[in-house]
């Protein structure tokens, strides 16, 4: 049945309830239909600002993500320096009961620390010669208990004992000269004695003496001029001592100049540096040498500068060193890098990483650091098989194909760990590590190591690098 009502109000229908619709509980219609507009508008805007506040709360928690991560990194960096530094302090009752069983049984009595079984022991060596001999008599008293029935025993017991004798004076020399008069230089001239320093009062044996005493036992000038004074009653200023050393300095240039260039056309040599105090300031002494011979270098600077002054500027043989870009300078033509350093390197990595929260440590991270490790030190050991001629020279290829092989597949995924992110790139990179990690099978005598360059005792370094100081 059709309806009556029409589909579409006239266009002069004016609507009774405009201004107050029972449908809408006395509301004006004009004024709802404004406020609908309007919210549609509002609504618009406040979705807008929903997702500007969400971008940027999902970048303040980023950001705060980034901050914890780096915050643990520094705690556990901080942590591993300490414990590198210093032992923990635990005392031996302690020890003690955390060693002891549990289960109240005995514990296990422990190893006692000394030499391994079988090496031989050391024995102070026999005097050659006896300069004096003490008849002893026999106690009468006990010395232990105080008995005094002893009866005499026929063996005779001998002790050694070694001892040196100071002689508290001075050897006084004079030498007597005959003169030749020489017609160039237009005056009487001599010549020295064997032994003898010419118009100098004291002689090279305090000289000597006195140099050893400076930079071999590092004591003061003062305390070297009142050494001699009270045992030699050989009295003489600190300034004396200390031109001792200078001119120990000027007679050894010509040593050191000869060891550097010598050490610039050798066929492979070490090179290293480190902190070193001299008279209270800040230096660093640089070494550069192999089996044949050793030049040490002291200098404020741990520049490329000093790297050139030692090693030139293109060095020709096989120079081994750790990773520290100022032997780039040298230009050398073949490149060692220390596996020793890598190696100490990964395990400071993984170090730090455990000493993290288990949320931020990065497994992946953690078995590289192990690989890394584990190869280098296979390699060390097939370094020192080809040294020692257990394994052949020419399998080196297919030993370096190999390596290289492991290598590869070590380093082939991106970490998430930032210190052990920096080690695989630097690994792979070939203008850093990559082509100087097995160099040491192509040429037979060369190390996997750097380690040759241990610091000696400075009784004997000091000697060794007088003449290397700048005066």
């Amino acid at each position: 049945m059709p309806s009556n009502r029409p589909q579409q109000a006239p266009w002069d229908f004016q609507c009774p309830y405009k201004h107050h619709c029972p449908h809408l509980e006395g509301l004006s219609t004009q004024w709802v239909f404004e406020e609908y507009q309007q919210s549609r508008d509002e609504d618009l805007e406040y979705w807008k600002v929903r997702d500007i506040l969400q971008e940027e709360l999902e970048k303040a928690l980023e950001y705060i993500g980034k901050l914890e991560n780096e915050n643990e990194e520094l705690k556990a960096k901080l942590k591993a320096l300490h414990q590198r530094q210093f032992k923990p302090n635990i005392k031996r009752s302690q020890k003690s009961s955390e060693d002891s069983p549990k289960d109240g049984s005995a514990p296990e009595k422990k190893k006692k620390r000394g030499a391994p079984k079988g090496h031989p022991g050391w024995y102070r060596r026999e005097p050659n010669h006896i300069d004096k001999t003490v008849i002893v008599a026999a106690p009468e008293v006990c010395p232990h208990c105080a008995c005094t029935d002893l009866t005499p025993v026929d063996e005779i017991k001998d002790h050694l004992q070694e001892d040196i004798v100071l002689q508290p004076r001075t050897h006084v020399t004079n030498f007597k000269h005959h003169q030749a008069f020489c017609p160039k230089c237009n005056r009487p001239v001599v010549q020295p004695a064997k032994g003898e320093l010419l118009n100098c009062s004291i002689g090279p044996t305090t000289k000597a003496a006195a140099v050893f005493l400076r930079y071999g036992l590092r004591i003061p000038y003062r305390k070297v001029k009142e050494l001699f004074d009270v045992f030699f009653d050989m009295p003489f200023v600190p300034a004396s001592a200390m031109a001792f050393d200078r001119t120990a300095t000027r007679k050894g240039e010509l040593l050191y100049e000869d060891l550097k260039e010598k050490l610039r056309v050798a066929a492979a040599a070490h090179a290293d540096e480190t902190s070193w105090r001299e008279d209270g300031i800040n230096h660093y002494v640089w070494y550069a040498g192999n089996d044949d011979l050793a030049l040490f270098h002291i200098d404020r600077h741990r520049s490329s500068e000093v790297a050139q002054s030692i090693l030139g500027n293109n060095f020709s043989g096989v120079l081994n060193t750790d990773g520290y870009a100022a032997y780039n300078a040298v230009n050398a033509k073949d490149r060692q890098t220390c596996l020793a350093h890598l190696i100490r390197k990964s395990k400071e990595i993984k170090q730090e990483i455990f000493l993290k929260k288990p949320q931020f440590q990065d497994k992946r991270s953690i078995r590289f650091c192990s690989s890394v490790s584990a190869l280098f030190k296979k390699t060390c050991e097939i370094g020192q098989k080809f040294i020692s001629g257990d394994i052949k020279q020419h399998r080196s290829d297919a030993f370096e194909n190999r390596l290289y092989s492991a290598l590869n597949s070590i380093c082939l995924t991106k970490l998430a760990d930032e210190k052990a992110e920096t080690l695989r790139r630097r690994l792979i990179d070939p203008n850093k590590e990559y082509n100087r990690l097995f160099t040491f099978l192509r040429f037979p005598g060369v190390q996997p190591t750097n380690n040759q360059f241990l610091l000696p005792n400075p009784i004997h370094f000091r000697y060794r690098y007088l003449s290397s100081r700048t005066l």
